[in-house]
């Protein structure tokens, strides 16, 4: 006979404790976390041993990393224009804001766009005459022709980019410092926010108009009827389909856990952040989201395993002895590679990393399609973050998908990242500065969200 599914019996045991039973302490979070547990769909992985790895041995590490003036420093342009619709009004909350960096203010390697030391920038005569035959032939081009070159190689990038990315040389691009500005609540919310995930999840992930999303807020039906409609549909999909979605899942429960856990709790003269354990339970319990909420919190690990598994692939790439985390300081520029080879190595060591192979396979020209097709969509999202009308929720969306599109941009790309020179460039795959400060902190607030669920799990279990 076989078993019933373990969702199943959850709502078995809820249903036969009764009243009674939901008043002792612990229901609560049994109601979130009771089908947070055991194997994920479409991984080797269990959320047990993620949570240790990634709790005891990753986040402690890695925050360290994120508070280094490489990684905290982000230039992003918030003033782009929305390529879908009119954004009417932006968000007037004053939490909303983003106070960018003063000039003086930057570290001098971050601000110059160096990336090694002058004395490891020097190269023997034989490659400065070359240098210099290359800068003469350079000169001879056109105005025109340099334009044209500059555009082939924006084709060029931006044809293995999943993003979108920001042109960092314009006028309207800042710097940020993300420590000054961090991802928490603000107070978007409501149409205009429901409007963003609305034309993520309907329009760019897979998904015909004729099966409902479960819980959208801007339609009316909201039965469980619906809901089964949706995952009868989704488990009929291709994995590559199914993991798009569960990657954009995962995204949206990470950033419903950071604003939950870092919620406006007192606003007075002396403002109090804190844990939200309401605004949690309406986001995650069982019952409150008609089963939505433990699965929203199943796709979190499966995003974390991505980015997990991306970092693993990367290290060579931040071996090479040429590479540096420039910002000038060259003691504590030695340090903080350091600590990101550390980290690397220890994800490195990780046994059960998701297996990449198991996307885009069988026949090959269907695989780069659907791989073309994956990627186009996901660039899309991306633009999306220009509409977000909340400025700080604009500057953590643009980096968390710019994040997690260069993860993706890493995991399909194992031969270029295999045959990359030991020294010098490496023309076919690099990553620039952004890519860098983006996926280490996307993978932060993935890290954070599930460290946050420990917390969330030890306050819940003091209610009824």
């Amino acid at each position: 006979m076989p078993r019933p599914p373990l969702r199943s019996l959850c709502r078995l045991l809820l249903l036969l404790s009764g009243l009674a039973a939901q008043e002792q302490p612990g229901s609560a979070e049994r109601r979130c976390f009771c089908q947070v547990t055991g194997y994920l769909d479409d991984c080797t992985c269990d959320v047990e041993t993620l949570d240790a790895f990634n709790n005891y041995k990753v986040f402690p590490r890695l925050q360290t990393l994120l508070e280094s003036d490489y990684f905290r420093y982000y230039k992003v342009n918030l003033k782009k224009t929305c390529p879908f619709w009119n954004v009417t009004s932006h968000c007037g909350i004053r939490d909303c804001a983003v106070e960018p960096c003063q000039s003086n203010k930057i570290p001098d390697g971050i601000r110059s766009a160096s990336y090694k030391y002058s004395e490891e920038a020097n190269t023997s005569a034989k490659d400065c005459e070359e240098e210099e035959r290359l800068g003469a032939v350079d000169e001879s081009l056109s105005e025109k022709t340099v334009e044209a070159v500059r555009q082939w190689t924006e084709h060029d990038d931006s044809a293995n980019s999943f993003c979108e990315a920001d042109d960092i040389q314009s006028p309207e691009a800042e710097y940020v410092d993300l420590l000054l500005n961090p991802e928490r609540y603000t107070g978007y919310k409501g149409p205009d926010a429901w409007r963003i995930w609305n034309s993520i999840y309907e329009e760019n992930c897979f998904k015909p108009q004729s099966i409902k999303r479960p819980l959208n807020p801007l339609t009316s039906g909201r039965g469980e009827n619906e809901g089964n409609m949706f995952y009868s549909w989704l488990e009929g999909l291709c994995v590559e389909k199914r993991a798009f979605y569960k990657l954009i899942s995962g995204l949206h429960a990470s950033i419903n856990i950071h604003l939950s856990a870092r919620y406006l709790l007192q606003d007075t003269w002396s403002k109090q952040w804190g844990h939200n354990v309401t605004e949690f339970q309406q986001r995650f319990d069982e019952i409150l989201t008609q089963g939505e909420g433990p699965r929203r919190l199943k796709n979190l690990y499966f995003i974390y395993l991505i980015e997990l598994r991306a970092l693993s692939k990367v290290l060579p790439f931040f071996e090479r002895p040429g590479f540096q985390l420039f910002t000038g300081d060259k003691e504590r520029d030695g340090e903080a590679k350091s600590l990101l080879l550390e980290i690397l190595h220890l994800i490195k060591s990780f046994p059960l990393h998701f297996d990449e192979n198991s996307l885009f396979a069988g026949n090959q020209r269907e695989a780069a399609k659907l791989k073309e097709e994956f990627r186009l969509h996901f660039r899309n999202i991306s633009r999306i973050m220009d509409c977000v009308g909340c400025i700080k929720c604009r500057l953590w969306g643009k980096l968390q998908t710019q994040g997690l599109g260069t993860a993706l941009k890493i995991l399909f790309s194992e031969s270029q990242i295999e045959n990359m020179p030991e020294r010098g460039p490496s023309p076919k795959f690099h990553l620039t500065r952004q890519e860098i400060v983006a996926l280490f902190n996307a993978f932060g607030r993935i890290s954070t969200s599930v460290k946050e669920l420990e917390n969330f799990r030890a306050l819940l279990q003091t209610l009824q």
